[in-house]
């Protein structure tokens, strides 16, 4: 059982966003990062732009979990978007992502992020889980996804 909770609130999930691309999810989830956390929006997107230029944080399955480091943040910080329809990543598996967790994270927050790398990493590992956010009706009911803490062996 691991919750998300005290990284992602109820209005940092998106449902249905509808990008094109790579470039215009980062867009779009940082200006909903900069209203949330109060950073700046394009600075939050050159990070994770910088960041995925070191290599793809699409691990496989449809799932990518872009990350960054930014300044002015007090804590790490999630935000979860489910893809109106899949978009290319170059992510290790060659498919298209439709699930996408981004977590930012203050600057000296090495081990923190490294932590909520993982945790959020062991849960979308999980297909079960993973079908469950693809299935779910509303940003409510991904939200209580990710606060539950069900693990695989919880029943459904």
């Amino acid at each position: 059982m691991d919750s998300l909770a005290d990284i992602l609130a109820p209005d940092a999930v998106t449902a249905a966003l509808v990008v094109p691309n790579k470039k215009v999810l980062f867009q779009q989830m940082a200006a909903t990062g900069a209203r949330l956390v109060g950073v700046d929006a394009r600075i939050v997107a050159d990070k994770l732009a910088d960041r995925e230029r070191l290599g793809s944080t699409g691990f496989g399955g449809g799932v990518a979990i872009p990350h960054a480091k930014v300044d002015g943040l007090p804590q790490v910080v999630g935000l979860f978007a489910r893809l109106a329809a899949p978009i290319d990543f170059m992510a290790v598996d060659d498919l298209p992502v439709d699930i996408v967790f981004l977590l930012l994270s203050p600057p000296g927050a090495g081990v923190e992020h490294l932590k909520a790398l993982a945790r959020v990493s062991r849960r979308l590992r999980d297909r079960a889980f993973v079908a469950k956010l693809r299935g779910a009706g509303s940003e409510d009911a991904l939200y209580a996804l990710f606060a539950s803490g069900d693990s695989r062996d919880a029943a459904a």
